[in-house]
C-alpha cells in the first residue's frame, strides 16, 4: 500500500499547526509561507478541511480555525478527568501568587503546556494550553529533564523550586516544581511564570516558594503519591 494518502494527512494537519497565539487568522498566502507547500496544495487541502469543519473560511477568504477542533480538544480533557484534578489548583495558585501557572509535560520531546491559569489582573505572560516549547534551560524544562528524563543536571536534587530568569526571553522568568503521582513516579512540571523583575524580586523574598510547595504537594498527593515522599519533597 502506497502512502499518498498518509502523506495527504500529514499535510493537513501541518497547515492547522501554522496558526498560533497572535495569528489566528491566516491567508492562502501565509499558509503557504508558513507551510512551505505550494497555494495550490494549500487551497485544496484547506478546501477538505474546510468542509470537516476543521476551518472556517471567512467572506474575505481568511481562513480560521473551526469548531470541530474544539469538539476534539474537549473530548481530549474528558477522555481521562486530569483537568479536574489539575486545574482547580492551577487556578487558585495563579489567584494568590498574581503570576501565571501551568502544568507541563514530556511531548514528543518538546515541553507541552497541558493546563493554564491566568491571574485576573496585571500584566502577565500568556500562552495557550497545547503551545509546546524545546526543552530548553529554563526551569521548567530543567525539571522535565532532570525528574522525567534522568538527565544528570545535578549531582544531587536541587532545592525547590527552582528559578530561572530570562532563559527563554530577556523579559520573563518562571519557577518550576515536580508533580509525582502513583508509585511516587515523576508525573510533571508545575510552574509560575511572569514579569522578569516582578519574579526576580519574589525570588529574592521567597515570598512565592511556599504556595507553590504547597499547590505541588496537593496536586502530587491527589495524583497517588506517598505522604512520605510528599513530606520528604516539599516539607509538607
Amino acid at each position: 500500500m502506497g502512502n499518498e494518502g498518509v502523506a495527504a494527512v500529514e499535510k493537513a494537519l501541518s497547515l492547522l499547526d501554522c496558526f498560533k497565539l497572535g495569528a489566528e487568522e491566516l491567508s492562502l498566502a501565509a499558509l503557504a509561507q508558513s507551510s512551505g507547500m505550494h497555494k495550490t496544495t494549500v487551497y485544496r487541502l484547506m478546501n477538505s478541511l474546510e468542509r470537516m469543519n476543521y476551518v472556517v473560511r471567512s467572506a474575505t477568504g481568511m481562513y480560521s480555525l473551526g469548531p470541530r477542533l474544539l469538539y476534539l480538544g474537549k473530548l481530549y480533557e474528558q477522555s481521562f478527568h486530569l483537568s479536574s484534578l489539575v486545574e482547580p489548583i492551577l487556578h487558585r495558585l495563579a489567584a494568590e501568587s498574581q503570576e501565571s501557572a501551568s502544568y507541563y509535560v514530556i511531548h514528543n520531546g518538546q515541553r507541552l503546556c497541558l493546563f493554564r491559569a491566568e491571574p485576573s489582573e496585571g500584566l502577565r505572560e500568556t500562552r495557550l494550553p497545547g503551545t509546546s516549547f524545546p526543552l530548553d534551560d529554563a526551569a521548567i524544562s530543567q525539571v522535565l529533564r532532570f525528574w522525567g528524563l534522568k538527565e544528570p543536571l545535578y549531582k544531587k536534587p536541587p532545592k525547590l523550586p527552582l528559578f530561572t530568569s530570562g532563559a527563554r526571553d530577556e523579559h520573563t522568568a518562571g519557577f518550576a516544581t515536580p508533580v509525582f503521582g502513583e508509585g511516587d513516579t515523576f508525573k510533571a512540571a508545575l510552574s509560575l511564570t511572569g514579569v522578569r523583575s516582578r519574579l526576580d524580586a519574589a525570588r529574592q523574598s521567597g515570598e512565592l516558594d511556599h504556595l507553590q510547595l504547597h499547590a505541588a504537594c496537593e496536586l502530587s498527593r491527589k495524583l497517588g503519591a506517598s505522604s512520605a515522599f510528599c513530606e520528604m519533597m516539599y516539607g509538607a
